[in-house]
């Protein structure tokens, strides 16, 4: 392991940027003078743009912060250098997302009869809807996802419904808990063996913690609603097994559907304020050729933020080391525990560093992003600035976006395409580019849907979605990687229908395909530094993202320069429907 390799040629690169070690991984220096950037797609160009991207005083980039305004600020001058049309709000380049946050009030309270119950151990607020409700009743509504054998919207007017919930439920498919009248939800998990876990139903210290934590959303009391979505959503919460005790006078295994339980008052108040400081996304377009073809768009997209930056330094390279070992897929390994053998390898790995490396150890706070997306957004910027140099354009406009908040819940892109700045309908297709710069044979990028691991390779890169409502867009991208030598090898595990992972619903691109809109999306996968603080641009492989956006640039100027609209030959989704 450890075997890194970037086939960059000296003549891309300067002195500055020559690969020093990391245990026997080559990795680049720690800082980079920035050079000079051409209207190439280049290898050079992608280090210099990410490593000013992706630096500590860009704080994480983070959401809301000052960290993000520097990062989009960055974007918008360089677009303003190359002399692409700001497409944001009022003749900016950015579109200002209206993001809040909203925190609850720890005088808020649930008491059945004169007990109390303990906010974080009996309950933690599910939704972040207040209710102020005196002495309503309680029924037993059933379980959970059993829409056979649920309550009737009679029983429940006005009540507080208790759900049991099984305990392998996801806990996103919970935000979506609904009963048609109730007052309000009380869900709780039922273990097959409930004794011995303290009292805590289905959700421990973590998930307290995360419910409880302020909550950022955006406000925006315009956006689209399905056909007859009710306009208030329903006060939830979870509640421990004690709890559900306290509302009933029997387990909830032994009630029937619409017993009724003890009286309960419910009390909770949220506070309410705007992001210290303005989520934007970045929006430019170079206009097409063609004036009949102009009024069309090719949409490119990437995000701009990431995680911040926490107030627990960890030593950044010990950490590095241990998760290429012990979690080869980052946070989405982050329970994953050494086993001795493993443990034994991190400690030689780890002293071997230390002996080359003598001096203090590196401590690391901030979240840098450098992959995800740094590695997306500065690929756009380098296809931005060869599209802007291109005589003549293609005959379609290229539209660019740099979204907001993806690491909040597609905040950014979820807001664009309900307040698109160019109509909806006009764009033709979405280039969504998120992690393009790893993917070498030591990354696991990921598992198959029957569980094995997966990993990168030269000229790597998964495809997701291409041929979901368009076949004729999957096609294309196959015909120009082979014909115009780009020599990317294409990977479709992560879009088999079914996939555990749910990638074709984890980032910006299903914001547009919700809509209809033919998308794709590329992406590396993931690799041991996901999430992490050492997810440093003196980690990436420039040259295997140059290849990648090239490919990107190709692929959208041949869908702009087609003598039609691409064709949708597959079932458009819900556009309110849960992404599958």
């Amino acid at each position: 392991m450890f075997r890194r390799v970037f086939l960059l040629l000296a003549t891309l690169l300067t002195a500055s940027a020559t690969p020093t070690l990391l245990g026997a991984q080559a990795v680049w220096p720690r800082h980079h003078t920035p050079q000079p950037t051409q209207a190439a797609i280049t290898a050079a160009d992608l280090m210099t743009r990410l490593y000013i991207f992706a630096d500590d005083s860009m704080q994480g980039r983070e959401m809301g912060t000052l960290g993000n305004v520097k990062g989009t600020d960055y974007i918008a001058a360089q677009l303003k250098r190359m002399g692409l049309e700001p497409a944001g709000d009022s003749g900016t380049y950015f579109q200002t997302v209206p993001y809040k946050t909203r925190t609850l009030d720890t005088a808020s309270v649930i008491a059945v009869g004169s007990k109390r119950l303990a906010l974080g151990t009996d309950w933690i607020p599910s939704s972040s809807v207040s209710a102020d409700l005196r002495s309503v009743s309680v029924v037993y509504g059933g379980a959970f996802g059993d829409a056979d054998h649920m309550i009737s919207e009679r029983q429940a007017r006005g009540k507080l419904v208790v759900l049991s919930v099984p305990e392998n439920t996801n806990f996103r498919a919970l935000r979506g808990a609904s009963v048609p009248g109730a007052a309000a939800l009380a869900l709780v998990t039922i273990h097959p063996n409930a004794a011995g876990r303290g009292g805590r139903g289905g959700f421990g210290r973590m998930m307290a913690s995360f419910l409880l934590r302020p909550r950022g959303f955006v406000d925006d009391p315009d956006a689209p609603r399905p056909p007859g979505a009710p306009t208030t959503a329903t006060p939830t919460v979870q509640i421990s097994d004690d709890a559900a005790a306290a509302l009933f006078s029997k387990p909830l295994d032994q009630l029937k559907v619409g017993a009724s339980g003890r009286k309960a008052s419910i009390h909770i108040r949220y506070r309410v304020e705007p992001a210290p400081f303005p989520s934007r996304n970045v929006v430019a377009i170079a206009r097409g050729s063609d004036p009949q073809l102009a009024g069309e768009y090719v949409a490119i997209g990437a995000h701009n933020d990431h995680l911040g930056f926490n107030h627990n330094p960890v030593a950044e390279d010990s950490l590095r080391i241990f998760n290429h070992i012990v979690r080869p897929e980052g946070a989405d390994d982050g329970r994953k525990q050494a086993t001795p053998e493993q443990q034994a390898q991190v400690n030689t790995e780890l002293a071997a560093y230390r002996a080359l490396h003598p001096g203090p150890v590196r401590m690391d706070s901030i979240y840098n992003g450098a992959d995800d997306d740094g590695s997306g957004s500065v690929t756009e910027l380098e296809i931005a600035e060869k599209v802007a140099a291109m005589n003549p354009r293609p005959k379609r406009s290229i539209l660019f976006v740099w979204h907001v908040g993806e690491e909040k819940g597609l905040l950014g892109s979820t807001y664009f395409t309900d307040h698109p700045t160019v109509p909806l309908d006009s764009i033709v297709a979405q280039l969504n580019m998120d992690m393009v710069g790893r993917g070498d044979a030591d990354d696991e990028t990921g598992r198959t849907k029957d569980g094995a691991p997966v990993h990168g390779g030269p000229g790597y890169v998964e495809l997701v979605g291409s041929r979901r409502l368009s076949t004729e867009l999957g096609d294309l991208i196959e015909r120009v990687n082979t014909e115009d030598n780009h020599n990317l090898v294409f990977d479709y595990v992560f879009d088999v229908p079914g996939h555990p992972s749910r990638i074709y619903c984890r980032s910006d691109h299903y914001e547009y395909a919700r809509w209809g809109i033919p998308i794709t999306f590329f992406t590396t996968g993931l690799h041991s530094d996901y999430h992490q603080v050492s997810d440093e641009p003196e980690y990436i492989d420039y040259a295997h993202m140059a290849q990648i956006g090239n490919l990107v640039w190709d692929v959208a100027v041949h869908v702009a320069d087609l003598n039609h609209r691409l064709v949708v030959d597959q079932p458009k989704p819900d556009p309110f429907g849960v992404c599958r």
